[in-house]
């Protein structure tokens, strides 16, 4: 039962005296309030301080609800706020996405024309045919008892009670010594039988032979990269020192037609790339991609020469079609290809260190290729005897003579005398 006693520093307050007016008294009946409250400690109180001490208890109640309530807006006023600063965290949160996804797209943009101006800085790995020629066929594999001498040492050291199923463990792990037996067995046909098929075709190139070296550049692929940017490649084989290529290069597929650049703010500025910067790019391409597959083909093929000539499509004046023509050609040389560096110099520049037909002045003022007329293999003779010295050209007019008289001969027989003719031009 509830005891109410009088405050000592409300009782008499104003406030609380005020808190009940004829117009406000509650309907609390006699024997709520009184009932419990008289003892002799605390002698029965009237009704005015009975109500007093009421309008304190009801004060009270109402000033913590009202803190909870000043409790409970502050929490939301601080759950908004770390809402709101949530919400903004993530807002900077997305435009720093956004500004990292712009460099990413303006960095890959960047990248994919750097692959393109440097696809002449790679090589694939150096074949050496004569070792190939030479080489051991793989060991053929022993069979050994790996699994069977574990199983082995496992049971030994079993109790003798706990023995009862050592055969059937020991015979389990025999079997998957077969196994492994057999897959070495098989791995090793497999190695073999490459090592067969790469021994036979080094010697067959190393012989000269005109279809061995179109298998080794098919087969072997070492210019799947320019093959994937959009390039198609065809090999001739002119002789066992020679080898004619037809490069066509797709620049419209490989060089992107937009310049992806980034502001100050950091979004992605697309802009269409000029018709000068396209061409440089277009025309650096063509000729890193020349570089590229002559060494390729000199790492690969024991060849002195490679001529390349490389095509691409043209807008036809008369009839706006495209049309595929050759716009550079190049005699190149395996001394002069294996002495440049090449991941300094400039595909362009790197031209001119070699006999070829390609305007590239006009080129680049018109901003598209010129046609020309390819390199055939009759100009590399003419080439090398323009830059032969002198003891170099009366060793090749001196080979060149023995060539015809075989060939003299070839064509007007010598006559075979009889004995009988003998007799008579000697008597005579």
């Amino acid at each position: 039962m509830l005891a109410i006693q009088p405050h000592p520093q409300t009782l008499g307050c104003r406030s609380c005296r005020s808190a009940f007016s004829p117009k406000t008294k509650p309907k609390i009946t006699s024997k709520a309030v009184f009932q419990g409250l008289y003892s002799r400690q605390n002698p029965p109180l009237s009704w005015d301080d009975a109500r007093r001490n009421l309008a304190c208890i009801f004060m009270g109640g109402i000033g913590t609800y009202r803190a909870m309530l000043a409790a409970d807006r502050r929490q939301q006023r601080e759950s908004q706020m770390r809402f709101r600063e949530l919400e903004r965290r993530a807002k900077e949160q997305s435009k720093l996405s956004a500004i990292e996804q712009a460099g990413l797209e303006v960095e890959s943009f960047e990248n994919q024309i750097d692959v393109l101006l440097s696809v002449h800085k790679t090589q694939g790995e150096t074949w050496d045919w004569a070792v190939l020629a030479s080489s051991l066929p793989p060991p053929f594999p022993q069979k050994n008892s790996y699994h069977e001498l574990r199983a082995k040492q496992r049971v030994l050291v079993l109790h003798p009670q706990k023995r009862e199923g050592s055969l059937t463990l020991i015979e389990n792990a025999r079997l998957q010594d077969e196994q492994a037996f057999q897959a070495a067995v098989k791995s090793h046909a497999e190695a073999k039988a490459e090592w067969d098929k790469l021994k036979k075709l080094a010697c067959r190139i190393l012989a000269g032979e005109h279809k061995a070296y179109i298998e080794a550049l098919v087969e072997l692929s070492p210019l799947a990269e320019i093959s994937d940017l959009g390039s198609q490649i065809h090999f001739t084989v002119e002789s066992s020192n020679l080898l004619k290529c037809a490069l066509k290069v797709n620049g419209s597929q490989a060089i992107p037609s937009e310049v992806k650049t980034l502001t100050s703010s950091g979004k992605v500025s697309v802009k269409a790339m000029p018709k000068v910067r396209f061409h440089e790019i277009y025309q650096d391409y063509v000729c890193g991609c020349m570089l590229r597959v002559a060494r390729e083909v000199f790492a690969m093929l024991p060849i002195d020469t490679l001529l390349i000539t490389a095509t691409a499509d043209m807008s036809d004046p008369r009839t706006s079609q495209k049309l595929e023509q050759p716009v550079l050609s190049a005699i190149m040389p395996r001394a002069i290809v294996t002495s440049l560096d090449f991941h300094n110099l400039d595909s362009s520049d790197a031209m001119e260190s070699f006999f070829h037909r390609g305007n590239f002045k006009a080129s680049r003022k018109t901003g598209a290729f010129q046609a020309i007329t390819p390199i055939t293999p009759a100009d590399i003779n003419q080439n090398a005897l323009e830059n032969m010295g002198f003891a170099d050209l009366l060793a090749s007019i001196q080979r060149m003579r023995g060539e015809l008289k075989s060939k003299i001969t070839e064509f007007n027989p010598v006559p075979k005398t009889t004995a009988s003719q003998t007799v008579i031009n000697s008597t005579l």
